[in-house]
């Protein structure tokens, strides 16, 4: 039995080993995540003519549905992890599947007309949506299953977002790459479409092996739920809703979270428009990833090391004022768009790195300090609530720029066809990617300013008997 997932032993070091395939499963989700956020709006505008508001309502039903089925894989991944002693059932039939209907999601020629293409993306999407869900919400619960040390989490999440950013250059640089290929745009999204789905599957089951060691962790429990009847839907639901409303902690990281989702996923969806149309270059999306990846890469250890000096909290809340003051210089670009924009995103590639792997390594201390307080078993109910958060943001990001594209009169158009946007649009295009997501950061410091959760209230948090 491997010493590294033992509960008990909370000062041993998680092993290289499980750091790695746990860290690896980020290329899977860094890339389901980057990609159709970034180019899916813009494929259904720009290559298969869908209008800009239908393409935001296709995004958005497909992540709205992520947001109904992942309380439910939830509490269906803390019955399979008390059925059978771990989580990597769920694991293995996302990354086997998700690959086929990201591939399909791209796969639509313009041909078909933007009716009949925008309900073969959907459902496409929607199969790729549930195949991901299928992956996160156990992926998501392992961290606190895994080690019961406050720093090992921090490290371990720590090299969990540093192969995440890496993951988010490699898809948002190389995504657009893979499109170009071909010289033509129907093939070229096919082409990106297999290869990126490919990728983010491997990822995934390589991940999957972690689970493994975490059932190891928690081997002495597992047993509990055997021989019990498995809840009704509304008791799903409600046993989500339970944890939300005993957890303050909970509440104010995931709140804060989802602002700050929908503030990076406001970015993400304008950054192709923000290529093309402001600064005249579709290839330009992959210097603005190369901005915003580059420095987050070599920022996200010293996250790591600040978090351990002055704690996960105060690090979180600098990480996030530095993003809204970075975000918020780039409105300038209304008046004033150019190359220096890549420096704004620069610095607020150092604060995405604090922004993406503290509340990761937040979110296990949580739920171990629930498990301490109320007893464990709740790991997947917790990660549940939390993935359809996440999810929640980056589908109302897109959604917020497909609103701003429409009320500001965008030009949808099919592949090869030239168009020319209203100044309007343009002006909506800059806003979104930077006033927009300024202020949404803003307003995600009102519920951090709620977290009150210290290293003491994890580590030293009397343990209730189950």
């Amino acid at each position: 039995m491997s010493t590294d997932a033992r509960p008990e032993q909370a000062s041993v070091r998680l092993s290289a080993r499980t750091i790695v395939t746990y860290a690896i499963g980020s290329l899977g989700t860094g890339g389901y995540a980057t990609l159709p956020g970034l180019v899916l709006t813009y494929f259904l505008t720009d290559n298969l003519g869908v209008a800009a508001l239908a393409a935001g309502i296709i995004v958005t039903s497909a992540k709205v549905w992520d947001v109904v089925i992942d309380p439910l894989i939830g509490a269906a991944s803390d019955r399979q992890l008390a059925r059978t002693g771990s989580r990597r059932g769920f694991m293995l039939i996302g990354g086997l599947t998700l690959p086929i209907f990201f591939a399909l999601t791209f796969a639509v020629p313009p041909s078909w007309g933007p009716v009949a293409s925008a309900i073969c993306v959907l459902l496409a999407f929607l199969g790729t949506a549930t195949s991901f869900s299928l992956f996160q919400v156990p992926y998501v619960a392992l961290p606190a299953e895994l080690t019961r040390s406050y720093d090992e989490r921090t490290r371990l999440l720590g090299w969990r977002v540093v192969v995440l950013t890496a993951a988010i250059l490699l898809f948002g640089a190389g995504g657009p790459m893979l499109r170009r290929a071909t010289g033509d745009p129907v093939t070229g999204y096919l082409l990106m479409g297999i290869v990126a789905g490919v990728a983010i599957g491997i990822g995934m089951l390589i991940a999957s092996r972690t689970a493994d060691a975490a059932a190891k962790a928690v081997a002495p429990s597992a047993g509990s739920g055997n021989g019990e009847s498995a809840p009704g839907l509304r008791d799903q639901y409600l046993s989500g809703f339970r944890a939300l409303r005993r957890s303050l902690p909970f509440r104010a990281l995931l709140g804060t979270f989802l602002l700050q989702a929908l503030a990076t996923g406001t970015m993400l969806a304008g950054a192709q428009y923000v290529a093309t149309w402001v600064l005249r270059d579709e290839a330009a999306v992959e210097v603005l990833f190369v901005a915003l990846v580059g420095p987050a890469l070599i920022a996200t250890p010293a996250w790591t090391v600040i978090a351990n000096r002055i704690g996960k909290e105060r690090s979180f809340l600098g990480a996030s004022i530095l993003f809204l003051g970075a975000s918020a210089t780039i409105t300038l670009a209304v008046w004033a768009p150019g190359p220096w924009i890549y420096a704004s995103v620069a610095v607020a590639g150092v604060a995405y790195a604090g922004l993406q792997s503290l509340p990761m390594a937040m979110l296990p201390d949580v739920i171990s300090h629930d498990e301490r307080t109320t007893g464990p078993g709740q790991a997947g109910t917790f990660t549940g609530i939390w993935t359809a958060g996440e999810t929640i943001g980056f589908a109302l990001g897109a959604t917020a720029v497909a609103l701003m594209l429409a009320s500001t009169g965008y030009v949808s158009s099919v592949a090869r066809a030239s168009t020319v946007q209203p100044d309007a649009a343009v002006m909506g295009i800059v806003l979104s990617f930077s006033i927009l997501p300024a202020a949404l950061m803003a307003l995600s410091l009102i519920p951090l300013s709620r977290y009150s959760l210290r290293r003491h209230d994890v580590e030293a948090a009397p343990i209730q008997p189950a």
